[in-house]
């Protein structure tokens, strides 16, 4: 029996990290249909320029491609259509007054099991300037040299 902690990673959003500060993180459910999770199951699913709207009090994830399950017949969905998340409504308010706030918004960044059930780690995230992205890659590169340096030292 799998456990309620286990978490096994389906698909990560890089480009999200990439092009976005993350303020905070939330966990959903997501809502799919039998052909979907199978087609999960086998990694079949891209999450690049997908982003989170709220609408009526619900949260709804759009742009997750998921593609449809080979043996699926007819019981297979459209790869991008729109996605319910699940969360507890005074979450989904909150974040609908955080996103209210100028330059802010919702990306998924990951989906992932936990035990039999797909979950969904949203971010409430800030769009980057180009420079910050500059300055982002210029840590990466810089902390790259450092580690080269003390591997270099110790052998």
């Amino acid at each position: 029996m799998a456990d309620k902690k286990d978490k096994r990673i389906i698909a990560q959003n890089k480009k999200a990290r990439h092009d976005y500060f993350v303020e905070d993180t939330y966990e959903a459910g997501i809502e799919l249909f039998g052909t979907e999770v199978k087609s999960l199951r086998g990694g079949r699913v891209n999450l690049k320029d997908s982003f989170c709207r709220v609408e009526d009090g619900e949260l709804f994830a759009y742009g997750v491609h998921i593609s449809p399950y080979e043996q699926g017949n007819l019981f297979n969905r459209e790869p991008l259509r729109v996605k319910r998340l699940l969360m507890h409504k005074k979450e989904i308010v909150k974040l609908f007054g955080l996103v209210g706030r100028k330059g802010y918004a919702l990306i998924p960044l990951s989906l992932y099991f936990s035990g039999s059930r797909v979950k969904m780690e949203v971010g409430l995230c800030v769009g980057k300037k180009l420079y910050d992205k500059r300055d982002s890659e210029a840590e990466r590169s810089a902390a790259r040299d450092i580690d080269r340096a003390m591997k270099g030292a110790r052998e």
